[in-house]
């Protein structure tokens, strides 16, 4: 198979800083509705466009990767702050506390406040063998 030619590798490299700095521009505003569109506009390119360059960097399709990133931050939270399940949900952009739970125990295979007691559990039990006395 042939080397890619110098034009190609720059165009490459910069489509790659592009979905760099579109990926650093989501993870900063997660916090936000983000629909494939504006994200699109912010990039400069037409939302197919973006959508296919992004899954050509990343190997994920960029509306997973939204998805993915907000719902690993979201438990996150469930572990590390004592905000209601509730509150968590819609935080993500979840319509309901059900979406939410059920989405996230497809991929954590416990429902939140079971996540949160068990993590809290294993937190504190490995507190306490670091404990001096």
């Amino acid at each position: 198979m042939s080397q890619p030619s110098y034009s190609e590798r720059r165009f490459m490299f910069r489509t790659e800083d592009i979905i760099d700095e579109i990926t650093q521009w989501i993870d900063s505003n997660l916090h936000k509705p983000l629909k494939i569109e504006d994200v699109a506009a912010r990039a400069g390119y037409s939302k197919w466009h973006l959508q296919r360059i992004f899954l050509q960097v990343k190997e994920v399709s960029l509306g997973k990767y939204i998805r993915d990133t907000k719902l690993r931050l979201a438990a996150k939270d469930v572990i590390d702050t004592n905000e209601s399940i509730m509150e968590i949900a819609y935080k993500y952009g979840y319509d309901s506390q059900q979406t939410f739970t059920r989405v996230f125990s497809k991929t954590y295979e416990f429902p939140p406040m079971m996540y949160r007691k068990i993590n809290k559990l294993t937190i504190t039990k490995d507190r306490s063998k670091s404990l001096p006395f």
